[in-house]
């Protein structure tokens, strides 16, 4: 018998391993199709670590930050081979959308002072592959408010998306108590301190809530906004870092990458590699973790305020964690949803899924809740304009306020990286704003063509990239700007 179960064990050994190699040696061979890696993708740039950020100040941050563009330019955009000497590459000095030709390159950290004495200050956290460029807007409604708004250039972002093959959560966690030291300072410990985050930067910015629970050193947050926040994502970037095995070996590397893509966003990575993936999955377990053990223990009850504001369908994050795994434990403390919903009188609502019909009702909990659940969504079946239907904490019963608001004719839905930019960015906007030019407007791209031709593939041309319903959004962040809480 004994004899039977030990080959048993080795045959099934022996299977999954043929198994392991084999599904490693299609990720082999999947990854050596479309185009090679480039100068952007192979380099990394030094760039500052969470021990070291720990003992720097705002002005050592941009010291370093300023020696790390200058190693990008040498490195990269001075060593470019002419076949990437091309009008639409980010790297080109020649380019239309060469960062540090534009009117400003918004991929570096900046601090918004208002007129007068501050009355507040706020740090806005952006999202992954991204810049400080998605978080202007918000710093700019911020700062007109009378705040002192910080926007700090995480690790590894802005520069090249090489840089995100070698970094971790722990360095961009950093980076965040950093920013809230540099805002402290700037505006006095005596106004409200708000933390703002988008998609990956939102989870940093619960963290960060959280972490002031846990660490009396930090100074806790007044209130916390999330836009698109990152507190739970797929399941394949748990396993994203297996995904990249093959890359041990040099004829593999681009095993190391989910995705190779021509850089013509001056203030997004196009590219993505595995260890982006792995590194965001590792916050939000850690997030999720954090949450349940505060709850369990009745910490957190001192969380502030969060305020989030979500698409109800999202290819990057999971709509559903931020509710099942965040506000289904937070305290009856004032604490909002805001949910984007369908275009239910879109002319492209019969090409919807089934799921997408019912998506509203399987999100939210039944009322009474201890949170305030708030629904941007169509005021009938026949029209475009849009309503804010609330049902407040504890109640059961729902109103609804009309907003002056249209859904577009043309749109289904709004999307992860639609959120944070009004229709007028100069760079996502439908309509963008003809005093802006940053080389390329990709909120109006509506090319028509055969499948393949594009270096972009076709899901990104159809995924909103602005927020009609904007300036609601930045009303709803202005209610509570005056907000504090007793330390």
């Amino acid at each position: 018998m004994r004899a039977q179960f030990v080959r048993t064990l080795k045959r099934g050994t022996l299977l999954l391993a043929v198994a392991a190699l084999t599904v490693l040696g299609l990720r082999a061979y999947d990854a050596q199709r479309g185009a090679p890696l480039a100068p952007w993708h192979t380099y990394v740039p030094p760039d500052l670590r969470a021990e070291d950020i720990a003992g720097l100040d705002w002005a050592g941050y941009l010291k370093a930050e300023d020696a790390t563009f200058d190693a990008v330019r040498v490195h990269v955009t001075n060593a470019l081979d002419a076949t990437d000497r091309v009008p639409f590459n980010r790297y080109f000095d020649g380019s239309r959308i060469y960062p540090p030709h534009l009117s400003r390159d918004w991929n570096r950290s900046f601090v918004l002072e208002p007129d007068g004495a501050p009355v507040g200050a706020v740090v806005l956290l952006h999202g992954l592959t991204d810049s400080p460029y998605s978080m202007r807007h918000v710093a700019q409604r911020y700062a007109a408010s009378g705040y002192v708004a910080v926007a700090i250039r995480l690790p590894a972002h802005g520069t090249v998306p090489g840089a995100l093959s070698d970094v971790e959560w722990e360095d961009w966690q950093a980076a965040t108590r950093l920013a809230v030291r540099e805002a402290q300072r700037r505006a006095g410990r005596h106004v409200p301190l708000h933390v703002v985050g988008y998609s990956n930067g939102g989870a940093l910015a619960l963290q960060y809530a959280l972490d002031a629970i846990e660490n009396e050193q930090l100074v806790p947050p007044d209130r916390v906004v999330l836009i698109s926040p990152m507190i739970g994502i797929t399941r394949f970037a748990r396993f994203a870092g297996i995904a990249a095995l093959p890359a041990f070996f040099p004829a593999f590397a681009k095993a190391a990458w989910l995705s190779v893509i021509p850089e013509f966003n001056p203030f997004k990575y196009n590219s993505f590699p595995v260890n982006g993936a792995r590194q965001s999955h590792r916050l939000s377990a850690a997030l999720q973790t954090q949450i349940l053990r505060l709850a369990g223990d009745g910490r957190l009850a001192r969380v502030p305020p969060v305020l989030t504001f979500q698409s109800v369908v999202d290819f990057t994050v999971s709509t559903r964690a931020i509710v099942a795994a965040l506000y289904v434990h937070l305290p009856s403390n004032g604490s909002e949803l805001v949910l984007f919903d369908m275009n239910r009188t879109s002319k492209l609502s019969p090409l919807l899924s089934d799921a997408s019909e019912t998506v509203i009702g399987s999100l939210l909990p039944p009322a009474p809740r201890r949170f305030r659940a708030t629904v941007v969504t169509n005021a009938g079946t026949n029209g475009s304009e849009v309503v804010e239907r609330v049902t407040e904490a504890g109640a059961v019963t729902e109103r609804a306020r009309p907003l002056g608001l249209r859904y577009p004719p043309e749109v289904f839905s709004l999307s992860h990286i639609a959120v944070p930019f009004p229709p007028t960015d100069g760079l996502y906007g439908s309509h963008p704003d003809p005093s802006e030019d940053f080389g390329i407007t990709l909120g109006t791209l509506a090319a028509r063509g055969e499948v393949g031709a594009l270096v972009m593939n076709l899901g990104s041309l159809l995924r909103m990239t602005s927020n009609p319903f904007f300036p609601y959004m930045l009303a709803r962040i202005a209610e509570g700007q005056d907000a504090r809480r007793p330390r």
